[in-house]
Protein backbone atom coordinates (compact mmCIF):
# COMPACT_ATOMS: atom_id res chain seq x y z
CA UNK A 1 0.00 0.00 0.00
CA UNK A 2 1.08 3.49 -1.23
CA UNK A 3 1.72 6.34 1.56
CA UNK A 4 -0.99 8.36 1.78
CA UNK A 5 -1.25 11.27 -0.14
CA UNK A 6 -1.20 14.08 3.01
CA UNK A 7 -1.11 13.16 6.75
CA UNK A 8 -4.67 15.38 7.07
CA UNK A 9 -6.42 11.76 8.41
CA UNK A 10 -5.61 10.68 11.85
CA UNK A 11 -4.38 7.44 12.49
CA UNK A 12 -7.06 5.80 14.16
CA UNK A 13 -9.63 7.55 12.07
CA UNK A 14 -13.48 5.98 12.11
CA UNK A 15 -15.58 6.52 9.25
CA UNK A 16 -18.34 5.59 10.54
CA UNK A 17 -18.65 7.90 13.52
CA UNK A 18 -19.76 10.90 12.21
CA UNK A 19 -18.52 13.27 14.88
CA UNK A 20 -14.75 12.84 13.32
CA UNK A 21 -16.07 13.53 9.98
CA UNK A 22 -17.76 16.26 10.89
CA UNK A 23 -14.14 17.63 12.25
CA UNK A 24 -12.40 16.90 9.62
CA UNK A 25 -15.32 18.28 7.38
CA UNK A 26 -15.08 21.91 9.08
CA UNK A 27 -11.58 22.20 9.05
CA UNK A 28 -11.79 21.77 4.99
CA UNK A 29 -15.10 24.24 5.06
CA UNK A 30 -13.20 26.67 6.99
CA UNK A 31 -9.57 26.49 6.01
CA UNK A 32 -8.32 29.60 4.50
CA UNK A 33 -6.99 28.66 1.38
CA UNK A 34 -4.68 31.81 -0.03
CA UNK A 35 -2.71 30.37 -3.20
CA UNK A 36 -2.90 27.74 -5.73
CA UNK A 37 -0.80 25.56 -3.98
CA UNK A 38 -2.96 25.52 -0.83
CA UNK A 39 -5.90 24.96 -2.49
CA UNK A 40 -3.88 21.80 -4.35
CA UNK A 41 -3.60 20.43 -0.79
CA UNK A 42 -6.83 21.23 0.05
CA UNK A 43 -8.24 19.18 -2.77
CA UNK A 44 -6.01 16.23 -1.68
CA UNK A 45 -6.74 16.93 1.85
CA UNK A 46 -10.32 16.60 1.00
CA UNK A 47 -9.42 13.38 -1.81
CA UNK A 48 -8.29 11.44 1.83
CA UNK A 49 -11.29 11.97 3.76
CA UNK A 50 -13.31 10.73 0.96
CA UNK A 51 -11.52 7.76 0.64
CA UNK A 52 -11.54 6.88 4.10
CA UNK A 53 -15.36 7.62 3.66
CA UNK A 54 -15.60 5.20 0.72
CA UNK A 55 -13.65 2.73 1.89
CA UNK A 56 -15.85 2.18 5.06
CA UNK A 57 -18.80 1.52 2.94
CA UNK A 58 -17.13 -0.65 0.57
CA UNK A 59 -15.81 -2.76 3.63
CA UNK A 60 -19.47 -2.92 4.90
CA UNK A 61 -20.86 -3.62 0.99
CA UNK A 62 -18.42 -6.64 0.34
CA UNK A 63 -19.36 -7.76 3.56
CA UNK A 64 -22.98 -8.08 2.74
CA UNK A 65 -22.84 -8.94 -0.32
CA UNK A 66 -20.38 -12.07 0.90
CA UNK A 67 -22.98 -13.13 3.61
CA UNK A 68 -26.28 -12.35 2.26
CA UNK A 69 -27.82 -14.17 5.31
CA UNK A 70 -25.59 -12.70 7.81
CA UNK A 71 -27.77 -9.95 9.78
CA UNK A 72 -25.31 -8.33 11.65
CA UNK A 73 -23.50 -7.94 8.49
CA UNK A 74 -26.60 -6.61 6.70
CA UNK A 75 -27.61 -4.48 9.80
CA UNK A 76 -24.17 -2.98 9.42
CA UNK A 77 -24.33 -1.69 6.12
CA UNK A 78 -28.04 -0.53 6.55
CA UNK A 79 -26.97 1.09 9.62
CA UNK A 80 -23.97 3.18 7.63
CA UNK A 81 -26.25 4.07 5.13
CA UNK A 82 -28.72 5.50 6.69
CA UNK A 83 -26.21 7.37 9.07
CA UNK A 84 -23.41 8.22 6.69
CA UNK A 85 -24.43 9.62 3.49
CA UNK A 86 -27.07 11.47 4.40
CA UNK A 87 -25.21 13.79 6.62
CA UNK A 88 -22.26 13.78 4.47
CA UNK A 89 -23.81 14.63 1.46
CA UNK A 90 -25.19 17.97 2.22
CA UNK A 91 -21.96 18.44 3.30
CA UNK A 92 -19.59 17.31 0.21
CA UNK A 93 -21.59 20.11 -1.56
CA UNK A 94 -21.00 22.59 0.03
CA UNK A 95 -17.22 21.89 -0.17
CA UNK A 96 -17.98 21.32 -4.15
CA UNK A 97 -19.47 24.62 -4.13
CA UNK A 98 -16.52 25.81 -1.80
CA UNK A 99 -14.01 24.28 -4.39
CA UNK A 100 -15.80 26.38 -7.53
CA UNK A 101 -15.62 29.56 -5.71
CA UNK A 102 -11.86 28.86 -5.04
CA UNK A 103 -10.85 27.77 -8.26
CA UNK A 104 -11.83 30.86 -9.43
CA UNK A 105 -9.80 32.93 -6.84
CA UNK A 106 -6.57 31.02 -7.92
CA UNK A 107 -5.95 29.87 -11.08
CA UNK A 108 -5.21 26.28 -11.37
CA UNK A 109 -3.37 24.30 -14.05
CA UNK A 110 -6.04 24.22 -16.73
CA UNK A 111 -5.27 20.69 -18.60
CA UNK A 112 -4.39 19.34 -14.70
CA UNK A 113 -7.78 20.34 -13.44
CA UNK A 114 -9.81 20.86 -16.47
CA UNK A 115 -12.11 17.33 -15.45
CA UNK A 116 -12.33 17.83 -11.87
CA UNK A 117 -13.53 21.51 -12.24
CA UNK A 118 -15.97 20.64 -15.17
CA UNK A 119 -17.23 17.55 -12.85
CA UNK A 120 -17.81 19.74 -10.31
CA UNK A 121 -19.91 22.14 -11.45
CA UNK A 122 -22.06 19.45 -12.92
CA UNK A 123 -22.73 18.32 -8.97
CA UNK A 124 -22.99 21.68 -7.94
CA UNK A 125 -25.88 22.15 -10.50
CA UNK A 126 -27.08 18.37 -10.10
CA UNK A 127 -27.60 18.47 -6.22
CA UNK A 128 -30.88 18.90 -4.24
CA UNK A 129 -31.02 18.52 -0.39
CA UNK A 130 -34.14 17.19 -1.32
CA UNK A 131 -32.34 14.40 -2.87
CA UNK A 132 -30.66 12.81 -0.18
CA UNK A 133 -32.89 11.03 1.48
CA UNK A 134 -34.21 9.20 -1.55
CA UNK A 135 -30.85 8.35 -2.58
CA UNK A 136 -30.83 6.69 1.04
CA UNK A 137 -34.16 5.18 0.42
CA UNK A 138 -32.95 3.39 -3.25
CA UNK A 139 -29.80 2.53 -1.79
CA UNK A 140 -31.64 0.43 1.14
CA UNK A 141 -34.54 -1.08 -2.17
CA UNK A 142 -31.49 -1.56 -4.22
CA UNK A 143 -29.75 -3.91 -0.67
CA UNK A 144 -33.51 -5.59 -0.94
CA UNK A 145 -32.65 -6.57 -4.17
CA UNK A 146 -29.46 -8.08 -3.39
CA UNK A 147 -31.16 -10.41 -0.47
CA UNK A 148 -33.81 -11.26 -2.56
CA UNK A 149 -31.93 -12.83 -5.40
CA UNK A 150 -28.67 -14.09 -3.03
CA UNK A 151 -31.36 -16.20 -1.13
CA UNK A 152 -32.48 -18.14 -4.11
CA UNK A 153 -31.41 -21.62 -4.49
CA UNK A 154 -33.48 -25.12 -5.64
CA UNK A 155 -33.57 -28.06 -4.72
CA UNK A 156 -31.61 -30.21 -8.29
CA UNK A 157 -30.76 -34.14 -8.20
CA UNK A 158 -31.05 -34.37 -4.79
CA UNK A 159 -28.90 -31.20 -3.81
CA UNK A 160 -29.56 -27.68 -2.94
CA UNK A 161 -27.85 -25.25 -5.71
CA UNK A 162 -27.43 -21.61 -6.12
CA UNK A 163 -28.98 -19.98 -9.32
CA UNK A 164 -25.42 -19.55 -10.61
CA UNK A 165 -24.36 -23.31 -9.73
CA UNK A 166 -27.28 -23.92 -12.10
CA UNK A 167 -25.56 -22.27 -15.01
CA UNK A 168 -23.49 -25.83 -15.39
CA UNK A 169 -26.58 -27.57 -16.01
CA UNK A 170 -27.38 -25.45 -19.10
CA UNK A 171 -24.03 -26.53 -20.95
CA UNK A 172 -25.40 -30.79 -20.60
CA UNK A 173 -25.82 -32.69 -23.71
CA UNK A 174 -28.71 -34.14 -22.26
CA UNK A 175 -31.74 -31.81 -23.10
CA UNK A 176 -33.62 -33.19 -20.62
CA UNK A 177 -31.41 -31.92 -18.17
CA UNK A 178 -30.95 -28.91 -19.48
CA UNK A 179 -35.25 -28.30 -19.83
CA UNK A 180 -35.44 -29.63 -16.47
CA UNK A 181 -32.67 -27.72 -14.86
CA UNK A 182 -34.04 -24.52 -16.56
CA UNK A 183 -37.84 -24.70 -15.56
CA UNK A 184 -36.35 -25.12 -12.22
CA UNK A 185 -34.34 -21.67 -12.44
CA UNK A 186 -37.17 -20.20 -13.93
CA UNK A 187 -39.96 -21.36 -11.51
CA UNK A 188 -37.71 -20.35 -8.63
CA UNK A 189 -37.25 -16.87 -10.02
CA UNK A 190 -41.12 -16.42 -10.53
CA UNK A 191 -41.48 -17.04 -6.83
CA UNK A 192 -40.23 -13.53 -6.35
CA UNK A 193 -41.45 -11.84 -9.56
CA UNK A 194 -44.15 -9.92 -7.62
CA UNK A 195 -41.51 -8.58 -5.26
CA UNK A 196 -39.02 -7.32 -7.63
CA UNK A 197 -41.54 -5.99 -9.58
CA UNK A 198 -43.06 -4.24 -6.97
CA UNK A 199 -39.60 -3.11 -5.99
CA UNK A 200 -38.80 -1.20 -9.54
CA UNK A 201 -42.54 0.45 -9.19
CA UNK A 202 -40.42 2.53 -5.87
CA UNK A 203 -37.22 2.85 -7.55
CA UNK A 204 -39.00 4.55 -11.02
CA UNK A 205 -41.26 6.86 -8.96
CA UNK A 206 -38.08 7.71 -6.72
CA UNK A 207 -35.62 8.28 -9.61
CA UNK A 208 -38.22 10.11 -11.45
CA UNK A 209 -39.22 12.61 -8.36
CA UNK A 210 -35.15 13.00 -8.09
CA UNK A 211 -34.96 14.22 -11.14
CA UNK A 212 -38.45 16.46 -10.89
CA UNK A 213 -36.10 17.73 -8.01
CA UNK A 214 -33.42 18.89 -10.00
CA UNK A 215 -35.16 20.45 -12.91
CA UNK A 216 -35.65 17.66 -14.94
CA UNK A 217 -38.47 16.61 -17.08
CA UNK A 218 -37.74 12.95 -16.33
CA UNK A 219 -34.72 10.45 -14.66
CA UNK A 220 -33.36 9.79 -18.58
CA UNK A 221 -31.24 13.77 -18.08
CA UNK A 222 -30.66 13.66 -14.48
CA UNK A 223 -28.78 10.00 -15.43
CA UNK A 224 -27.19 11.67 -17.63
CA UNK A 225 -25.84 14.61 -16.61
CA UNK A 226 -25.11 12.77 -13.00
CA UNK A 227 -23.14 10.41 -14.63
CA UNK A 228 -20.75 12.62 -16.39
CA UNK A 229 -21.80 11.96 -19.81
CA UNK A 230 -20.98 14.66 -21.70
CA UNK A 231 -19.15 13.25 -24.68
CA UNK A 232 -22.29 11.62 -25.65
CA UNK A 233 -26.08 11.76 -25.20
CA UNK A 234 -29.26 9.99 -25.78
CA UNK A 235 -28.91 9.81 -30.22
CA UNK A 236 -25.68 8.09 -29.66
CA UNK A 237 -27.39 5.32 -27.63
CA UNK A 238 -29.71 5.30 -30.26
CA UNK A 239 -26.91 5.47 -33.28
CA UNK A 240 -25.77 2.33 -30.77
CA UNK A 241 -29.44 0.71 -31.05
CA UNK A 242 -29.91 0.76 -34.58
CA UNK A 243 -26.32 -0.29 -35.21
CA UNK A 244 -27.29 -3.47 -32.82
CA UNK A 245 -29.74 -4.26 -35.23
CA UNK A 246 -28.46 -3.74 -38.61
CA UNK A 247 -25.52 -5.74 -37.64
CA UNK A 248 -25.56 -7.78 -34.30
CA UNK A 249 -29.23 -9.31 -34.60
CA UNK A 250 -28.18 -10.20 -38.42
CA UNK A 251 -25.13 -11.96 -36.85
CA UNK A 252 -27.14 -13.66 -33.59
CA UNK A 253 -29.74 -15.50 -36.55
CA UNK A 254 -26.80 -16.79 -38.45
CA UNK A 255 -25.31 -18.62 -35.46
CA UNK A 256 -29.06 -19.70 -33.76
CA UNK A 257 -29.71 -21.17 -37.45
CA UNK A 258 -26.18 -22.82 -37.98
CA UNK A 259 -26.76 -23.96 -33.73
CA UNK A 260 -30.51 -25.46 -34.63
CA UNK A 261 -29.06 -27.42 -37.31
CA UNK A 262 -26.27 -28.94 -35.37
CA UNK A 263 -28.63 -29.81 -32.54
CA UNK A 264 -30.83 -31.46 -35.33
CA UNK A 265 -34.29 -29.68 -33.65
CA UNK A 266 -37.02 -28.33 -34.99
CA UNK A 267 -36.68 -25.16 -33.55
CA UNK A 268 -33.72 -23.55 -30.51
CA UNK A 269 -35.97 -23.93 -26.98
CA UNK A 270 -34.71 -21.56 -24.36
CA UNK A 271 -32.59 -24.44 -22.14
CA UNK A 272 -30.79 -24.78 -25.97
CA UNK A 273 -29.02 -21.60 -26.03
CA UNK A 274 -25.63 -22.80 -24.18
CA UNK A 275 -24.82 -26.58 -24.77
CA UNK A 276 -22.35 -27.17 -27.32
CA UNK A 277 -23.91 -27.88 -30.62
CA UNK A 278 -22.06 -30.83 -31.52
CA UNK A 279 -23.33 -32.68 -28.22
CA UNK A 280 -20.09 -32.28 -26.39
CA UNK A 281 -20.18 -32.01 -22.34
CA UNK A 282 -19.43 -28.83 -20.80
CA UNK A 283 -16.08 -27.06 -20.76
CA UNK A 284 -14.52 -27.88 -17.37
CA UNK A 285 -11.85 -25.39 -16.94
CA UNK A 286 -10.77 -25.52 -13.57
CA UNK A 287 -12.14 -26.96 -9.88
CA UNK A 288 -12.67 -24.11 -7.14
CA UNK A 289 -11.44 -20.69 -6.84
CA UNK A 290 -7.48 -21.80 -6.08
CA UNK A 291 -7.29 -23.35 -9.51
CA UNK A 292 -8.66 -20.37 -11.25
CA UNK A 293 -6.23 -18.33 -9.63
CA UNK A 294 -3.32 -20.51 -10.56
CA UNK A 295 -4.30 -20.85 -14.08
CA UNK A 296 -5.45 -17.37 -14.44
CA UNK A 297 -2.04 -16.34 -13.35
CA UNK A 298 -0.17 -18.69 -15.77
CA UNK A 299 -2.32 -16.89 -18.52
CA UNK A 300 -1.03 -13.72 -17.45
CA UNK A 301 2.39 -14.79 -17.00
CA UNK A 302 2.38 -15.47 -20.44
CA UNK A 303 0.67 -12.28 -22.14
CA UNK A 304 2.67 -9.28 -20.17
CA UNK A 305 5.09 -9.94 -16.93
CA UNK A 306 3.38 -6.22 -15.47
CA UNK A 307 -0.10 -7.56 -15.58
CA UNK A 308 0.81 -11.10 -13.89
CA UNK A 309 2.75 -8.82 -11.09
CA UNK A 310 0.05 -7.14 -10.11
CA UNK A 311 -2.39 -10.36 -10.09
CA UNK A 312 0.10 -12.08 -8.12
CA UNK A 313 -0.53 -9.30 -5.47
CA UNK A 314 -4.11 -10.30 -5.49
CA UNK A 315 -3.61 -14.08 -4.53
CA UNK A 316 -1.99 -12.95 -1.26
CA UNK A 317 -4.14 -14.43 1.30
CA UNK A 318 -6.15 -16.93 -1.19
CA UNK A 319 -8.09 -18.87 -0.11
CA UNK A 320 -8.66 -17.66 3.14
CA UNK A 321 -12.28 -16.35 4.14
CA UNK A 322 -13.32 -12.53 5.70
CA UNK A 323 -12.88 -9.51 5.16
CA UNK A 324 -10.98 -9.10 8.70
CA UNK A 325 -7.88 -10.75 7.19
CA UNK A 326 -7.84 -8.26 4.09
CA UNK A 327 -8.14 -10.43 1.18
CA UNK A 328 -8.32 -9.38 -2.33
CA UNK A 329 -10.68 -12.46 -3.54
CA UNK A 330 -13.90 -13.53 -2.67
CA UNK A 331 -14.37 -16.33 -5.45
CA UNK A 332 -16.51 -19.66 -5.22
CA UNK A 333 -20.31 -19.92 -5.49
CA UNK A 334 -21.77 -20.60 -2.06
CA UNK A 335 -25.41 -20.47 -0.20
CA UNK A 336 -26.13 -17.01 1.44
CA UNK A 337 -23.91 -14.80 -1.20
CA UNK A 338 -25.14 -12.34 -3.17
CA UNK A 339 -25.44 -13.26 -7.10
CA UNK A 340 -22.87 -11.32 -9.83
CA UNK A 341 -19.21 -10.25 -9.59
CA UNK A 342 -17.76 -7.12 -8.82
CA UNK A 343 -14.38 -5.23 -8.27
CA UNK A 344 -14.20 -2.88 -5.43
CA UNK A 345 -11.39 -0.87 -5.17
CA UNK A 346 -10.84 -0.12 -1.39
CA UNK A 347 -9.80 3.90 -1.81
CA UNK A 348 -8.51 5.21 1.23
CA UNK A 349 -6.13 2.05 1.61
CA UNK A 350 -5.80 1.58 -1.98
CA UNK A 351 -6.75 -2.13 -1.83
CA UNK A 352 -9.00 -4.01 -4.65
CA UNK A 353 -11.25 -6.68 -4.23
CA UNK A 354 -12.91 -9.12 -6.45
CA UNK A 355 -15.98 -10.61 -5.84
CA UNK A 356 -17.74 -13.30 -7.97
CA UNK A 357 -19.20 -16.72 -7.96
CA UNK A 358 -16.72 -19.47 -9.52
CA UNK A 359 -19.10 -22.62 -10.59
CA UNK A 360 -16.11 -24.27 -12.73
CA UNK A 361 -17.95 -23.11 -16.05
CA UNK A 362 -15.92 -21.27 -18.37
CA UNK A 363 -18.17 -17.69 -17.92
CA UNK A 364 -16.39 -17.97 -14.93
CA UNK A 365 -12.77 -17.53 -16.64
CA UNK A 366 -14.03 -14.54 -18.16
CA UNK A 367 -15.77 -13.12 -15.25
CA UNK A 368 -11.86 -14.06 -13.52
CA UNK A 369 -9.98 -11.81 -16.29
CA UNK A 370 -12.69 -9.46 -16.61
CA UNK A 371 -12.35 -8.34 -13.05
CA UNK A 372 -8.96 -8.72 -12.69
CA UNK A 373 -8.86 -5.89 -15.39
CA UNK A 374 -10.76 -3.60 -13.24
CA UNK A 375 -8.01 -4.56 -10.67
CA UNK A 376 -5.16 -3.59 -12.34
CA UNK A 377 -6.93 -0.28 -13.34
CA UNK A 378 -7.17 0.80 -9.42
CA UNK A 379 -3.65 -0.38 -8.80
CA UNK A 380 -1.85 1.47 -11.67
CA UNK A 381 -3.64 4.67 -9.98
CA UNK A 382 -2.47 4.48 -6.59
CA UNK A 383 -0.46 7.03 -6.78
CA UNK A 384 -2.90 9.24 -7.91
CA UNK A 385 -3.19 11.99 -4.88
CA UNK A 386 -6.80 13.30 -6.29
CA UNK A 387 -9.62 10.29 -5.68
CA UNK A 388 -11.53 12.00 -8.65
CA UNK A 389 -9.05 11.07 -10.85
CA UNK A 390 -8.13 7.38 -9.60
CA UNK A 391 -11.53 6.20 -11.17
CA UNK A 392 -12.35 6.75 -14.24
CA UNK A 393 -15.70 7.02 -16.35
CA UNK A 394 -17.38 3.52 -16.52
CA UNK A 395 -17.15 3.68 -20.40
CA UNK A 396 -13.40 3.12 -20.05
CA UNK A 397 -13.45 1.19 -17.04
CA UNK A 398 -15.22 -1.58 -18.81
CA UNK A 399 -12.72 -1.47 -21.52
CA UNK A 400 -9.92 -1.96 -18.88
CA UNK A 401 -11.72 -5.25 -18.20
CA UNK A 402 -13.13 -6.45 -21.26
CA UNK A 403 -9.51 -6.36 -23.38
CA UNK A 404 -8.20 -8.73 -20.51
CA UNK A 405 -10.77 -11.33 -21.91
CA UNK A 406 -9.64 -10.49 -25.39
CA UNK A 407 -5.78 -10.54 -24.48
CA UNK A 408 -5.86 -13.57 -22.73
CA UNK A 409 -7.46 -16.05 -24.82
CA UNK A 410 -4.37 -16.94 -26.96
CA UNK A 411 -3.41 -18.33 -23.21
CA UNK A 412 -6.31 -20.40 -21.87
CA UNK A 413 -4.67 -23.47 -23.28
CA UNK A 414 -1.64 -25.05 -22.92
CA UNK A 415 -0.55 -28.12 -20.74
CA UNK A 416 -0.56 -25.89 -17.56
CA UNK A 417 -3.62 -23.84 -18.74
CA UNK A 418 -7.65 -24.04 -18.24
CA UNK A 419 -7.54 -26.35 -21.63
CA UNK A 420 -4.77 -28.54 -22.33
CA UNK A 421 -6.98 -30.12 -24.76
CA UNK A 422 -6.71 -28.07 -28.30
CA UNK A 423 -10.06 -28.46 -29.35
CA UNK A 424 -11.28 -27.43 -25.80
CA UNK A 425 -9.59 -24.25 -26.51
CA UNK A 426 -11.11 -23.81 -29.52
CA UNK A 427 -14.28 -24.27 -28.30
CA UNK A 428 -13.67 -21.94 -25.39
CA UNK A 429 -12.28 -19.24 -27.73
CA UNK A 430 -15.10 -19.62 -30.32
CA UNK A 431 -17.79 -19.10 -27.24
CA UNK A 432 -16.38 -15.91 -26.24
CA UNK A 433 -16.23 -14.45 -29.30
CA UNK A 434 -19.76 -15.55 -30.28
CA UNK A 435 -20.76 -14.45 -27.10
CA UNK A 436 -18.91 -10.83 -26.89
CA UNK A 437 -20.57 -9.58 -30.10
CA UNK A 438 -24.36 -11.72 -29.52
CA UNK A 439 -24.11 -9.72 -26.20
CA UNK A 440 -24.52 -6.28 -27.81
CA UNK A 441 -27.72 -6.74 -28.50
CA UNK A 442 -28.86 -7.48 -25.20
CA UNK A 443 -27.04 -4.11 -23.96
CA UNK A 444 -29.29 -2.61 -26.24
CA UNK A 445 -32.12 -4.35 -24.98
CA UNK A 446 -31.70 -3.39 -21.65
CA UNK A 447 -30.35 0.33 -22.25
CA UNK A 448 -33.56 0.61 -24.47
CA UNK A 449 -35.86 -0.68 -21.61
CA UNK A 450 -35.04 1.56 -19.70
CA UNK A 451 -35.13 4.91 -21.72
CA UNK A 452 -38.52 3.90 -22.79
CA UNK A 453 -39.46 3.20 -18.89
CA UNK A 454 -38.28 5.97 -17.73
CA UNK A 455 -39.74 8.10 -20.21
CA UNK A 456 -43.28 7.60 -19.01
CA UNK A 457 -42.28 6.80 -15.37
CA UNK A 458 -46.09 6.43 -14.55
CA UNK A 459 -46.35 3.08 -16.93
CA UNK A 460 -48.01 0.20 -15.52
CA UNK A 461 -46.77 -3.45 -15.30
CA UNK A 462 -48.47 -4.57 -18.27
CA UNK A 463 -47.32 -1.90 -20.13
CA UNK A 464 -43.48 -2.59 -18.59
CA UNK A 465 -44.10 -6.07 -20.01
CA UNK A 466 -45.75 -4.92 -23.35
CA UNK A 467 -42.70 -2.92 -23.79
CA UNK A 468 -40.27 -5.61 -22.52
CA UNK A 469 -41.86 -8.08 -25.44
CA UNK A 470 -41.76 -5.68 -28.20
CA UNK A 471 -38.02 -5.22 -27.02
CA UNK A 472 -37.73 -9.10 -26.80
CA UNK A 473 -39.02 -9.81 -30.79
CA UNK A 474 -36.68 -6.82 -31.72
CA UNK A 475 -33.32 -7.47 -30.17
CA UNK A 476 -33.90 -11.49 -29.79
CA UNK A 477 -33.37 -13.43 -26.29
CA UNK A 478 -30.86 -12.94 -23.89
CA UNK A 479 -28.72 -11.71 -27.14
CA UNK A 480 -29.50 -14.33 -29.22
CA UNK A 481 -32.11 -14.73 -31.58
CA UNK A 482 -35.32 -15.29 -30.15
CA UNK A 483 -35.81 -18.08 -29.01
CA UNK A 484 -39.47 -20.72 -28.74
CA UNK A 485 -41.58 -20.22 -25.74
CA UNK A 486 -44.34 -22.02 -27.31
CA UNK A 487 -46.30 -24.01 -24.68
CA UNK A 488 -44.33 -22.43 -21.47
CA UNK A 489 -45.16 -20.26 -18.74
CA UNK A 490 -45.67 -16.82 -20.31
CA UNK A 491 -44.52 -15.32 -17.12
CA UNK A 492 -40.90 -16.78 -17.66
CA UNK A 493 -39.72 -14.82 -21.05
CA UNK A 494 -42.32 -11.61 -19.45
CA UNK A 495 -39.77 -11.68 -16.18
CA UNK A 496 -36.36 -11.93 -17.97
CA UNK A 497 -35.63 -8.52 -16.97
CA UNK A 498 -35.30 -8.95 -13.46
CA UNK A 499 -32.65 -10.88 -13.81
CA UNK A 500 -30.78 -7.74 -14.71
CA UNK A 501 -29.34 -6.32 -11.66
CA UNK A 502 -28.49 -2.86 -13.04
CA UNK A 503 -31.96 -2.43 -13.73
CA UNK A 504 -32.19 -2.17 -9.95
CA UNK A 505 -29.01 -0.94 -8.20
CA UNK A 506 -27.40 0.86 -11.24
CA UNK A 507 -29.92 2.78 -13.71
CA UNK A 508 -28.92 3.11 -17.08
CA UNK A 509 -25.29 1.66 -16.35
CA UNK A 510 -25.09 -0.71 -19.14
CA UNK A 511 -25.05 0.91 -22.01
CA UNK A 512 -21.44 1.49 -21.15
CA UNK A 513 -20.51 -2.42 -21.61
CA UNK A 514 -21.04 -1.78 -25.61
CA UNK A 515 -19.49 0.76 -25.88
CA UNK A 516 -16.40 -0.80 -23.99
CA UNK A 517 -17.35 -3.81 -25.64
CA UNK A 518 -16.46 -2.02 -28.72
CA UNK A 519 -13.47 -0.10 -27.07
CA UNK A 520 -12.15 -4.14 -25.97
CA UNK A 521 -12.53 -5.67 -29.41
CA UNK A 522 -10.45 -2.59 -30.64
CA UNK A 523 -7.47 -3.55 -28.34
CA UNK A 524 -7.92 -7.47 -29.27
CA UNK A 525 -7.71 -6.35 -33.18
CA UNK A 526 -4.36 -4.04 -32.39
CA UNK A 527 -3.15 -6.66 -30.82
CA UNK A 528 -3.68 -8.73 -33.87
CA UNK A 529 -2.78 -5.72 -36.12
CA UNK A 530 0.11 -4.75 -34.49
CA UNK A 531 1.47 -7.52 -31.83
CA UNK A 532 0.44 -8.08 -28.14
CA UNK A 533 3.35 -5.66 -26.71
CA UNK A 534 1.78 -3.20 -28.85
CA UNK A 535 -1.70 -3.21 -27.77
CA UNK A 536 -0.63 -4.39 -23.99
CA UNK A 537 1.97 -0.93 -23.86
CA UNK A 538 -1.40 1.15 -25.13
CA UNK A 539 -3.77 -0.63 -22.62
CA UNK A 540 -1.32 0.40 -19.55
CA UNK A 541 -0.59 3.86 -20.86
CA UNK A 542 -4.24 4.69 -21.00
CA UNK A 543 -5.11 3.11 -17.73
CA UNK A 544 -2.25 4.90 -16.43
CA UNK A 545 -4.04 7.89 -17.01
CA UNK A 546 -7.16 7.04 -14.96
CA UNK A 547 -9.84 9.53 -15.13
CA UNK A 548 -8.00 12.21 -15.53
CA UNK A 549 -9.02 13.42 -19.08
CA UNK A 550 -12.15 13.39 -21.11
CA UNK A 551 -13.71 9.83 -22.48
CA UNK A 552 -12.28 10.33 -26.17
CA UNK A 553 -8.65 11.36 -25.13
CA UNK A 554 -8.67 8.01 -22.93
CA UNK A 555 -9.73 6.16 -26.10
CA UNK A 556 -7.63 7.51 -27.63
CA UNK A 557 -4.50 6.80 -25.73
CA UNK A 558 -5.38 3.39 -26.16
CA UNK A 559 -5.63 3.68 -30.06
CA UNK A 560 -9.12 3.39 -29.92
CA UNK A 561 -11.91 5.76 -32.16
CA UNK A 562 -14.44 6.66 -29.55
CA UNK A 563 -17.48 6.08 -31.70
CA UNK A 564 -20.07 2.96 -31.15
CA UNK A 565 -22.27 3.80 -34.13
CA UNK A 566 -23.08 1.48 -37.20
CA UNK A 567 -19.64 2.02 -39.16
CA UNK A 568 -17.48 0.81 -36.17
CA UNK A 569 -20.02 -1.75 -35.15
CA UNK A 570 -20.14 -3.49 -38.75
CA UNK A 571 -16.71 -3.26 -38.80
CA UNK A 572 -15.75 -5.46 -35.80
CA UNK A 573 -18.71 -7.47 -36.33
CA UNK A 574 -17.15 -8.53 -39.78
CA UNK A 575 -13.51 -8.94 -38.03
CA UNK A 576 -14.84 -11.20 -35.36
CA UNK A 577 -16.86 -13.77 -38.13
CA UNK A 578 -13.43 -13.98 -40.33
CA UNK A 579 -11.71 -14.83 -37.09
CA UNK A 580 -14.65 -17.60 -36.02
CA UNK A 581 -13.78 -18.92 -39.62
CA UNK A 582 -10.68 -19.77 -38.67
CA UNK A 583 -11.39 -21.80 -34.87
CA UNK A 584 -12.57 -25.58 -35.67
CA UNK A 585 -15.85 -25.81 -35.18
Amino acid sequence: MPAQATDFIPAEFDASDWPQIEALLDDLQNRTVSSAQELERWLADRSELEAACDEAMADRYITMSRRTNDKAAQRAYTEFVEKIPPKLKPRLFELDKRFVQLSGEHKLDEHRYEVILRDTKAEVELFRPDNVPIQTELAKLAQEYGQITGEMTVEFEGEEKTLPQMAVFQESPDRQVRESAWKTVSERRLQDADKLDELLDKMVERRHKMAKNAGFDNFIGYAFKSKMRFDYGPEHCQAFHEACEKHVVPFNKRLSERRREALGVRSLRPWDLSVDPKGRGPLRPFNGGHELFDKSMRAFEKLDNRLAEMFEVLGEGLPTEGEAEGVYLDLDSRKGKAPGGYQYMRDYTRRPFIFMNAAGVQRDVETMVHEAGHAFHSMLLVEEPLLHYRHAPIEFCEVASMAMEFLTMPYWGGPDGFYPDETDHGRAVRQHIESSVSILSWIATIDLFQHKLYAKPDHSRKERTDIWLELDDRFGYMGRAQADFSGLNPRFRETTWQRQGHLYGSPFYYIEYGIAQLGAMGVWLHAMEKGEKSAVDAYIEALAIGGSRPLPELFKAAGLPFDFGPDIVGRLVDRAERELEKLPE
